[in-house]
């Protein structure tokens, strides 16, 4: 990730000062959940996304940088309620702003930045990126819904499983690409592609994320493993395994699935294991990386073209 953000090293610092800039609150609980957060780090890919668009397109300018932190400031917010609504513990290796502050700071603050995020849009006097951040917004909250009615459900489709990955974290990841190439003044086609790069990226990523959950640690993951089996989530390595699974096996995953408990994680991480699921998410997930890294005939030869690439390689090939 170092190698990566190198080319645009000095406008990624700009991103994080901005951010620091406008967690800026009269109201004290506001700035301090918000530093909480937003300092814990993170791979941060999603503004870096932005950053790596426009200067692949020759130029990344102010707005750019504004919309980057624009970017961060929504995906930020979504973590502080996914973490409500997961009532989840751990994040990034520490508490969760939930855990530390409570569910109702913590609502509220994800609030915040949302609205913080539309005013600096606001200010970006670009109804076109205003309406398309709009729609994201929403889909990501649909997303969310769609994730929390299927929870207990074990009767959830691959299909639907990548509808719900594709609202709730694909999008972002298409829209940091989409914001930063419309600011570019770039062409319709280039938009398109880039757009295309981060939706796919998106896929991989979330896709290679529900794997870890089941073959990663909690130290090098930052959250506690097994934490989508107790939230009853029907993820792909789990759709697997009712899929494909001995009878015994599917049983066990369709009992823990229902009753939104990791009580037998070992056992399920062992028929997970054994029916090949995490292979065949891999697999998945190298076809949608293959996917992003096609649009990039779009742009040309460079130091941020060459980031974008390893970008869509590291998405598929990490352990954290």
């Amino acid at each position: 990730m170092q190698q990566i953000r190198a080319s645009v090293a000095g406008e990624f610092e700009q991103v994080n000062q901005l951010i620091i800039e406008q967690l800026h609150s009269d109201v004290p609980l506001v700035e301090n959940i918000g530093h909480y957060i937003v300092d814990a780090g993170g791979k941060r890919l999603r503004p870096l996304l932005v950053l790596l668009c426009a200067a692949a397109l020759g130029d990344c300018r102010q707005r750019q940088i504004t919309f980057a932190a624009v970017i961060e400031f929504i995906h930020t917010a979504t973590l502080l309620h996914d973490d409500v609504v997961d009532l989840s513990t751990l994040r990034r290796g520490r508490p969760t702003a939930n855990a530390a502050f409570g569910n109702a700071p913590s609502v509220l603050v994800g609030d915040f930045l949302y609205t913080r995020a539309f005013q600096l849009m606001v200010a970006l006097d670009n109804p076109d990126i205003l309406r398309y951040m709009a729609d994201t917004t929403n889909t990501i909250a649909e997303g969310e819904v769609l994730q929390l009615s299927r929870a207990g459900n074990a009767d959830t489709a691959e299909a639907d499983y990548l509808d719900i990955i594709t609202r709730k974290t694909a999008v972002l990841f298409a829209a940091a690409c989409h914001g930063a190439a419309c600011l570019g003044d770039t062409s319709a086609a280039v938009r398109e592609q880039l757009t295309s790069y981060g939706l796919h990226l998106g896929i991989a990523f979330q896709l290679v994320d529900d794997v870890l959950d089941y073959e990663g640690s909690s130290e090098t993951m930052g959250k506690n493993v097994g934490d989508d089996l107790a939230e009853g989530k029907p993820t792909l390595p789990l759709i697997h395994v009712l899929n494909h699974g001995e009878a015994r096996e599917q049983a066990l995953v369709r009992d823990a699935i229902t009753r939104k408990s990791a009580d037998q994680l070992a056992e399920v991480v062992a028929a997970v294991q054994r029916t090949g699921a995490l292979d065949y998410c891999r697999t998945l997930a190298a076809a949608h990386r293959n996917k992003a890294l096609a649009t990039l005939d779009c742009l040309t030869e460079g130091p941020a073209r060459k980031a974008l690439q390893d970008l869509a390689l590291l998405s598929v090939d990490r352990n954290h």
